[in-house]
């Protein structure tokens, strides 16, 4: 149902949100689309926080972005939600039902699966991921889409890899665990998924061991290209970014917000025009 000309709002939640590209992206879709009336801006909002401010919002709000650290605060003030947020245990859309009832959902997923299928990724890819946290969760599922033949969670903590297998398991995926002192050898994998903060990949670089031809997805942004981005660019390796997932689950959440097709182009050109490098 194409809502043009009509008072909607949506926004991005996070703290810090600031910093946030969101705005950009769908703002650039919403002029590209017709969709005159609608606005997107962001909301400063803790995990805690959440719930009150959910509850809080009029019926001109069509949906929210959610980012960290509200993720699995949103999963659980939602009414419903899709079986991949529930596998995954996080949810970074909500969407505003015509009942007014809110709908929980999982772009990342879907975005990853767009970003590495567009790189290369083929079916029966064997995948590492770097770190344990939430981003790796939205990594299981990709590689469950992607049908991927084996999947090694490199993580500093061998605990926070166990925390990842209730994921797995949920997705349908079968995850071995690699020690962190031996990273630089999982790096030879078809895809290298990369979760890990700024800076903590770094030393990986002048040591790293690429699979040519392979595909390195890196969640970082900024700076770009990161150490271990530089490397992988050097050995032969397709490259992508943080980036190219923000816009690619971004598209999915637009779709869901307004209920028309999203303008894909211009979301893309006003991002690289916000972030040129």
């Amino acid at each position: 149902m194409t809502r043009t000309g009509t008072a909607r709002r949506a926004a991005v939640l996070g703290k810090p949100i600031a910093h946030s590209l969101s705005p950009v992206i769908h703002t650039a879709g919403y002029a590209a689309a017709g969709l005159t009336g609608w606005s997107y801006t962001r909301i400063e909002c803790a995990a805690a926080e959440l719930p009150d401010l959910v509850a809080g919002l009029g019926p001109e709000w069509a949906g929210l972005s959610v980012t960290m650290p509200g993720k699995e605060a949103a999963l659980a003030v939602a009414d419903a939600a899709s079986p991949v947020a529930v596998a995954v245990g996080a949810a970074n859309t909500l969407v505003r039902r015509q009942d007014g009832s809110w709908y929980a959902d999982n772009t990342d997923v879907g975005g990853m699966v767009d970003v590495l299928t567009e790189a290369g990724v083929t079916t029966g890819a064997a995948m590492t991921v770097l770190g344990a946290g939430g981003t790796a969760r939205a990594a299981l599922a990709a590689a469950a889409r992607l049908a991927c033949s084996s999947v090694r969670v490199v993580a500093r903590r061998a605990e926070a890899v166990e925390g990842l297998r209730p994921v797995a398991e949920a997705v349908g995926v079968a995850v071995s665990a690699g020690a962190w002192v031996d990273a630089r050898r999982h790096l030879a994998a078809d895809v290298v998924v990369s979760t890990v903060p700024k800076g903590v990949a770094d030393f990986l670089a002048g040591e790293a061991d690429w699979h040519a031809g392979g595909v390195y997805f890196d969640a970082l942004y900024d700076p770009w290209p990161t150490p271990l981005a530089a490397s992988a660019l050097g050995a032969d390796v397709r490259v992508t970014s943080g980036l190219d997932l923000l816009l690619a689950q971004a598209v999915g959440q637009f779709e869901q917000f307004t209920g028309v097709r999203a303008p894909v182009g211009a979301m893309r050109a006003a991002l690289k025009s916000a972030r040129p490098d």
